[in-house]
């Protein structure tokens, strides 16, 4: 039946693991078939990332260590880290690591607490903390791209952007609360592979939402499922979590790629007629939506070192789902095939479409600010680098090496050719 379930506010949620887990492991391994119908029941009740936990203890693996294991040093330098949460060199791999891989929660504790956000919405320290880890755990950690460390930093990013003077000069704490929470949950329950994938694949999820808007609609019901159950807003009225159900979904399904023209077009209109009042809760509410876009996708704005790093990993993501469309006949999806899309021809052809004009708008909408500035400048920086790699694939295509890896005699090659 139905997996969804109608809260009081009337909000569809959706009981956190409804749907199968997309395993690679038993779709390459038939031999495997018997086992996934003798869990059907335990499938249906735990979240993706958690049928992958319990089939791992199932099997006797020892599971990895508590996340709260902590050396004090390296609380010591995540503390640091922490006071230096709105510089945009903010190295996320490095905090994830001095957090033992906690990084969402600590994160998201702390900005809570920075921007009064626990004082003013009075929210239970314990209830908060129990969500997060919730949220960081329903992320899936064998997403190359799409897990728990890309959340914190779209989080981070979007606490940057926050502070922009001229957002911050009218955001409400339930505008700030609502950003942080969009951005932590934005791809919660991810399964690394795209929404074409799963409609051609028959997958539930694109049959519940009917293939509009699949991965963002599971993740902002996943969501709600998530906030119902941890209760952490259950001593608000209802009217009030209600709104904020309805907004999360806003801005979560604003992140959905295929809709990128439509805010794009509305934002130019925007900015063309100066027509922006944030005073009105809707101008602020479609300011905040951009902003989320912008924390989504900014990894070419970053420094080179972490852009290429995130660059790597959402293509080894897109070669594993090639990989396993090519395993079943399928049709290998767009930027899918490692033989023939390579990463540095993925990432011009991103930076080239998809980022450069949302960042353009983005910064005639902030002023040309410092961070904007930067952002923009840091984008160029980066897709110079690129097609420096790119002609010098070309130009050694014999070695029929198309894997577009960056290697360390390139590495140097470029910071020697680029102002870093």
């Amino acid at each position: 039946g139905d997996a969804r379930v109608r809260g009081q506010t009337g909000v569809l949620a959706e009981r956190r693991g409804s749907y199968p887990f997309i395993d690679f492991r038993l779709l390459n391994n038939t031999t495997l078939s018997g086992e996934i119908g003798t869990k059907k029941k335990v499938k249906r009740l735990l979240s993706f990332q958690r049928y992958f936990h319990a089939s791992r203890l199932l099997r006797g693996i020892v599971p990895q260590a508590s996340l709260y294991l902590l050396d004090e040093d390296y609380l010591g330098q995540a503390r640091h880290m922490l006071s230096k949460v709105g510089m945009w060199d903010f190295d996320i791999f490095l905090f994830d690591r001095l957090t033992n891989g906690n990084s969402l929660v600590t994160l998201l504790c702390h900005l809570f607490n920075v921007h009064g956000l626990i004082h003013h919405f009075q929210l239970d320290m314990v209830t908060l903390h129990r969500f997060l880890v919730m949220v960081q755990e329903d992320y899936h950690s064998q997403n190359p791209y799409h897990n728990a460390v890309h959340a914190a930093d779209v989080t981070q990013a979007m606490h940057c952007y926050l502070r922009e003077p001229k957002l911050a000069n009218f955001l409400t704490p339930s505008d700030i609360m609502l950003g942080l929470l969009a951005a932590a949950a934005h791809d919660v329950d991810h399964p690394g592979v795209n929404q074409p994938f799963l409609i051609k694949t028959k997958h539930h999820l694109a049959s519940l939402y009917q293939n509009v808007s699949v991965l963002e609609n599971h993740h902002w019901r996943s969501t709600i499922g998530m906030l119902r159950e941890s209760r952490l807003l259950a001593h608000l009225p209802k009217e009030v979590t209600q709104d904020i159900e309805q907004q999360l979904g806003s801005l979560i399904l604003a992140t959905d790629i295929n809709r990128q023209n439509e805010f794009l077009i509305r934002l130019k209109s925007h900015l063309d007629n100066q027509d922006l009042r944030l005073e009105d809760a809707q101008d602020r509410h479609f300011m905040l939506q951009i902003a989320l876009k912008c924390a989504d996708i900014c990894n070419p704005c970053r420094l080179w070192d972490l852009s290429k790093q995130w660059s790597e990993r959402v293509c080894e993501e897109f070669y594993r789902q090639g990989d396993l469309e090519q395993k079943f006949e399928l049709e290998i999806s767009p930027l899918c095939n490692q033989q023939k899309d390579t990463i540095p021809s993925i990432q011009i052809g991103f930076m080239t479409y998809i980022v450069e004009p949302l960042f353009e708008r983005w910064a005639q909408f902030t002023g040309d600010t410092p961070l904007s500035e930067n952002m923009l400048n840091h984008l160029r920086r980066n897709k110079g680098k690129w097609r420096s790699l790119l002609h010098k694939q070309h130009s050694s295509s014999r070695s029929n090496d198309h894997s577009g890896q960056v290697t360390g005699s390139q590495e140097q090659t470029l910071n020697e050719e680029e102002t870093p």
